[in-house]
């Protein structure tokens, strides 16, 4: 049997209990959920099909430990104590990405510098030689997390975030990130055997990451990992990695519904298309501008309409929150399609009341700092609920007394 290791995976607030419905079915073991993330157990082969099947994870991360460390000199003491040379080689550059949480300290950065110096003055003492930082490409991610006076140390098997699938070409003003729109469609109980519409698109993210699951293609497929390059297991996983994705190529499938996205300002469909065409799906995705309170006619009789309105009157003209929930108003006019259920990530508290539906599931969900409800509504004309929402979503609430093995990353970048 091969040997299992302890893992963590992170995540955006709210999605814990998806990712750990993700990670079972992609073969993980032991899961149970944390603050922002969930801790699994997991083989080489297993950690690898995660890296490159997991549609809502954002890191994958090795702990290496937990430690007490007061001011900077326990910051050093506590890096220092970890057998660095068991996971580097004076050929292999790194770099450390620490965050902070009711620290001390002011600056993460600070912490970074303290990390970083008791890697290599450890490398040199134990190997001869120090490695080499290298900030934008390293071969080994350490991730540095600090709260209060406890930090933890990780290894990052990604690299990059896994949300950088490597198709945002044409970013729009404020973006869904990729995983949660993959945490979104999951919520929604999209599989890729419906039609999916998204009638306020913007950039196409919920429509790209729909189609990737309808067309059955590994979100990670296009990218390599940073564990490729560890020294000690990285030709290992290289070798691995290479069935997998040929694997992963093979069990690709023809979309065979429709999906399609509305957006009434021309930049945006701008940016979809480019979007659409660098994530290879120009011909699943169909893009028409039109106005999401004025729908033209959907390709199907029935299916999901999903979508991310705007939180504020920043994209709906003057107004303020009165104008805000006029739109709402008739976007649930709009939206009431017999034969399509309705899904809407809204980030305004005044949407659902705007709206004038009850919805039949909900759950809180974070889009970076903004706390989000996901709410889903019944098919228009049906007398029941959906066949996905029996009971109201929530996600479970955490333990509030389990430090994260790893940081928040809420701040980061889309790209």
């Amino acid at each position: 049997m091969a040997e299992r290791i302890a893992l963590f995976a992170t995540t955006a607030r709210g999605t814990e209990d998806l990712l750990a419905d993700e990670l079972k079915e992609l073969g993980a073991r032991r899961i149970r959920q944390d603050r922002g993330g969930v801790r699994f157990m997991a083989s080489l082969d297993e950690a690898l099909m995660v890296c490159l099947w997991s549609r809502i994870a954002m890191r994958i991360l090795y702990p290496l430990g937990t430690f007490e460390a007061r001011g900077a000199e326990g910051l050093y003491e506590a890096a220092a104590s970890v057998p660095w040379e068991e996971h580097l080689t004076p050929t292999t550059t790194f770099a450390v990405d620490a965050t902070l949480k009711d620290s001390e300290h002011s600056h993460s950065g600070f912490v970074a510098l303290k990390v970083k110096d008791a890697i290599v003055d450890r490398m040199r003492t134990k190997v001869g030689t120090r490695p080499d930082v290298n900030t934008k490409n390293p071969d080994v991610s350490v991730v540095a997390h600090l709260s209060r006076e406890t930090l933890s140390l990780s290894l990052d098997l990604c690299g990059d975030a896994l949300n950088r699938r490597g198709y945002r070409v044409r970013p729009t003003v404020a973006p869904l990130k990729e995983t949660l729109a993959a945490a979104v469609l999951r919520a929604a109980h999209y599989t890729g055997e419906e039609a999916l519409v998204d009638p306020m698109c913007g950039s196409g993210t919920l429509l790209i990451e729909g189609g990737m699951m309808a067309r059955r293609r590994a979100p990670g497929l296009n990218r390599d990992f940073a564990v490729e390059r560890w020294p000690v297991i990285g030709a290992r996983a290289k070798e691995l990695l290479v069935d997998l994705r040929a694997d992963a190529r093979r069990n690709e499938r023809k979309v065979e519904v429709p999906i399609w996205g509305f957006d009434k300002d021309p930049e945006a469909l701008e940016a979809a298309q480019r979007n659409v065409q660098a994530a290879r799906l120009s011909e699943e995705i169909i893009l028409a501008e039109a106005d999401a309170t004025d729908l033209p006619h959907l390709p199907a009789a029935s299916g999901l309409l999903l979508t991310n309105p705007p939180y504020g009157d920043r994209l709906t003209g003057s107004g303020g929150q009165k104008g805000m929930k006029s739109f709402y108003y008739k976007l649930g006019e709009s939206l009431r399609v017999p034969g399509w259920r309705v899904w809407v990530l809204s980030g305004n508290p005044a949407f659902e009341s705007a709206f004038h539906s009850r919805p039949s599931a909900r759950r809180e969900m974070w889009n970076g700092p903004i706390e989000c409800t996901l709410l889903g509504y019944r098919a228009a004309g049906s007398s029941h609920l959906d066949d996905h929402s029996e009971a109201p979503l929530r996600a479970p609430k955490q333990p509030a007394n389990v430090a994260p093995v790893r940081p928040q990353h809420e701040g980061e970048e889309d790209s």
